[in-house]
Parts: structure tokens; C-alpha cells; sequence
């Protein structure tokens, strides 16, 4: 793999997580709109935010896995395996994204995202949603300093060694 594709994989790895912390932001926002006006109604938005955020992060995994892996799980359960395939080493390809910690984190915003998806926000448990939310800045900055680390690493393993020809 060139440099210039690993530095445009940085950029738009980069973008990703600033855009996911947006997410994060504004669903703790809301969060406190919610405790201090004690309106359920901003649970909903709460939601849409938790479902944004995964969304978010998968997208930036697919991309890391389509540029470096070459291939994005297909399976009917293919949230779940892209999500094992970030958190596993693949042999001569790159290391770990994740650490198995935050893998078991995303996978509580990976499962309520679902949630979301397939129902009435007013079915969700705004205590769930609540605890979610609270979760969220650890979840995210578990996720960032991973994904900081590991594009680092990218970066110096595919920088040309001294008196290697560029």
C-alpha cells in the first residue's frame, strides 16, 4: 500500500472521528436538557444520536477495511463480524484498529443502534438511553485514542526506512 492512500485514509479517518464527536456532544447535550426540564420528549433525540454515532463509527470501519483488508464482511450478522474484524490482527495485512475492551463497548451502541432501527422511540427505556448516553464520552475516547494509535502505526510502517529509495 502507498503512502498516499494510508495519508488519505488518515484524513478521512481524522474527519470521521471529529464528525462522531459532534454526535457525542450533542447527545450529551440533550442528555442534560432532558434531566434538568425532566421532558421524555428529548430521549428521542438522545436516540437518534446513539443510532448516528455507530452509524458513524461503522462507516469509518468500513472504509478502514475496504482500503486495507480488502473485504467487508457479507454475512446476515455482518455488523457484528465488522465489528470482530476491527478488534483482530489480520496476519501480513495490519494490526488490531480496536482493543477488545472498546470492541465491547461499541458493541452496547452497535446493539441499541438495531434497537432503533426496528422500533417506536417510544418503546426505547429512557433509562437505557440514559445510561447509554452517560457512557458515550468514555466509549468515544476509548475509540479515539485506538484509532489515533493505530493509524500512527500505519503511517510509520509504511514510511520508507533510511536509505530505503522513496
Amino acid at each position: 500500500m502507498r503512502l498516499s492512500e494510508i495519508a488519505a485514509l488518515a484524513g478521512r479517518t481524522q474527519q470521521a472521528l471529529l464528525d462522531i464527536e459532534q454526535v457525542v456532544a450533542r447527545a450529551e447535550s440533550m442528555l442534560r436538557k432532558a434531566r434538568a426540564t425532566q421532558d421524555d420528549d428529548y430521549y428521542d433525540g438522545i436516540a437518534l444520536n446513539l443510532h448516528s454515532f455507530y452509524a458513524g463509527v461503522e462507516t469509518m470501519f468500513e472504509d478502514i477495511a475496504r482500503t486495507l483488508d480488502g473485504v467487508i464482511p457479507d454475512s446476515p450478522n455482518w455488523h457484528q463480524e465488522l465489528l470482530k474484524q476491527m478488534a483482530a490482527e489480520i496476519t501480513n495485512v495490519r494490526p488490531a484498529v480496536i482493543s477488545a475492551q472498546t470492541r465491547y463497548c461499541l458493541d452496547e451502541y452497535r446493539s441499541f443502534r438495531h434497537l432503533v432501527r426496528n422500533l417506536y422511540t417510544f418503546h426505547l427505556r429512557t433509562s437505557r438511553v440514559a445510561e447509554l448516553c452517560d457512557g458515550l464520552r468514555s466509549c468515544y475516547a476509548a475509540l479515539q485514542a485506538d484509532i489515533i494509535s493505530f493509524m500512527q502505526l500505519m503511517q510509520s510502517l509504511d514510511e520508507p526506512s533510511d536509505g530505503e529509495a522513496v
